[in-house]
């Protein structure tokens, strides 16, 4: 049947193009990605038969008339692409997305995919999950966190799968391309943007105020009462973190700080465990209570139950890179990026729920309704065992979270780089050359530290801001899963994809509500760059 259908375009006569018409140039591309095992193999973003040139054509005074005449496919064309072949439309090769940070190496691998997912799905946000468990109580409190995790990790799974598509030959290797592709690029902006860009610059910014504040405590304890030496300021403690964030943002692109990642992935996991460790075998604290926290009013109990929700729901980031990890390998119709990727997810979320349970278990049974709210588990771990645990435990636990905010600040912060370095090469043509990489980068690291000093109160916004983000990771997926995939109306995937999505995005609103409330209800202490 092959050979008919090729006989058929074959015998197709190639129409000559008038004189006066330029013909349109062949697209352009690093002359080393045409024959790189990573692009070579990777279907990107715009389909137009009219982009791609055929081989120089033999005159017509030379060709035998028994020859037929067969369409050569060019090297680039990758095997995903052909559903478009065999419809006589072509996927060109988009050479922007070789000189991208996300997109300039494909030739990443189920392990990077892990190292990746493990530095960026565990953050120091899931050590207040003993805090939800105070307003919650344990049967709840494990109820909703069980709940949370398989509903975030099906959406992940959704994202994974709509990452490439097998009929158009299209990779979308970025969330927000996905969503413009979906939803439109106008409702996609008005939807996604700022979630997005909040779910990188801000968590930079959150992670500036952390690693300045562990490295400040990490000083005390090392420090202890033997020096002399006047300890740095908050502010200046937040430079030297940002200037170390700002000096390994140097790497050129996402697959070239997977090293990184591996190193902060191995970090988080060696925090969290010692954490929850320490609480457990240090055993309950004198008078410990595990009955819930009730508010005076009916009101504030159930905004108290709703925040609880939120930190959950909180405690789970990272699907707003999961599209921009999976860009980084390559892909074909016999071996599909999704594959590898998928391996990858299953892993590191184990790890992760091997993390994030204990935690919030052991935590509360340690502390009850004693967990600290500033902090939870690590503010715990050195209210109630400095003076018990040694030193040198304390000491490694906040040098780990150093290690971890740095790392995790270099995964956060590339779709940022991407999207200003994407300006200079759509503009220019070219690559971005080392000098325009080294500035952007330094003045987006120094742009975040600017707000983390001038705004310090922003953590107190983070519940309502949360909640506007919340859809990125348990609504949106569902939705463009329905609207892409396309399943039978009133099947069983129809219907929980619909019901995840308006379920998400109530929530989502409703956490807007709890957020405002408890913004004008216990106010928000304004201080412009004075960091505590």
């Amino acid at each position: 049947m092959g050979s008919e259908f090729n006989n058929e375009i074959g015998s197709t006569p190639i129409t000559p193009r008038p004189g006066s018409v330029a013909p349109t140039p062949p697209i352009s591309a690093p002359p080393s990605q045409f024959h790189s095992p990573s692009l070579s193999r990777s279907p990107l973003l715009a389909s137009s038969p009219d982009h791609i040139k055929p081989a120089t054509k033999t005159p017509k005074s030379s060709t035998p008339r028994n020859f037929t005449p067969k369409i050569r496919t060019p090297r680039f064309i990758t095997p995903l692409g052909s559903p478009i072949r065999r419809a006589l439309k072509l996927t060109r090769l988009d050479p922007n997305d070789a000189w991208l940070p996300i997109t300039e190496s494909r030739n990443g691998n189920a392990y990077y995919a892990a190292f990746h997912t493990l530095c960026s799905g565990i953050g120091i946000q899931a050590l207040v999950l003993p805090v939800a468990f105070t307003i919650l109580g344990w049967t709840w409190g494990i109820i909703n966190l069980t709940i949370a995790f398989i509903w975030q990790l099906y959406t992940l799974y959704i994202l994974v799968q709509l990452h490439e598509s097998t009929d158009t030959g299209m990779r979308y290797s970025r969330y927000l391309q996905l969503c413009s592709a979906t939803f439109g690029e106008k409702l996609a902006k008005w939807l996604a943007l700022f979630p997005i860009m909040y779910l990188s610059g801000g968590t930079c910014t959150a992670l500036i105020v952390i690693g300045g504040s562990t490295l400040k405590m990490f000083f005390n304890i090392v420090c202890g009462g033997t020096c002399t030496a006047q300890p740095p300021t908050p502010v200046e403690w937040y430079l030297i973190f940002t200037s170390a964030a700002v000096l390994l943002s140097q790497l050129p692109n996402l697959n070239s700080i997977a090293g990184v990642s591996l190193i902060g992935a191995i970090t988080a996991i060696g925090y969290c465990t010692i954490i929850w460790v320490v609480s457990v075998v240090e055993g309950r604290m004198p008078g410990v209570s595990y009955n819930p926290v009730k508010g005076s009013t009916e009101v504030i109990r159930i905004f108290d139950v709703l925040n609880a929700l939120g930190i959950i729901a909180f405690a789970f980031r990272g699907h707003n890179l999961i599209l921009e990890i999976q860009a980084t390998m390559p892909s074909d119709e016999k071996h599909p990026s999704r594959v590898p990727m998928w391996k990858g997810v299953k892993f590191s979320y184990t790890l992760i729920a091997l993390c994030l349970f204990p935690l919030a278990i052991g935590g509360y049974w340690a502390y009850g309704q004693m967990i600290p709210k500033d902090g939870g588990m690590l503010t715990a771990l050195y209210a109630f065992h400095s003076k018990d645990t040694s030193q040198f435990i304390l000491g490694l636990t906040s040098l780990f979270v150093i290690i971890n905010a740095v790392s995790s600040f270099q995964i956060y912060a590339m779709p940022m780089f991407d999207d200003v370095e994407s300006v200079f090469v759509k503009k220019m043509k070219k690559p971005v050359p080392w000098w325009f990489r080294a500035i952007s980068r330094a003045m987006i690291g120094y742009g975040c530290f600017f707000i983390a000093v001038a705004i310090p109160f922003l953590g107190s916004l983070a519940g309502l801001v949360g909640g506007i983000a919340l859809p990125v990771t348990l609504a949106y997926p569902c939705f463009m899963w329905l609207k892409i995939k396309k399943p039978k109306v009133f099947s069983p995937m129809w219907w929980l994809n619909w019901i995840l999505g308006v379920v998400g995005m109530a929530l989502s609103g409703i956490l807007i509500a709890a957020g405002l409330y408890v913004i004008i209800d216990t106010g928000v202490e304004v201080s412009f760059f004075k960091p505590h």
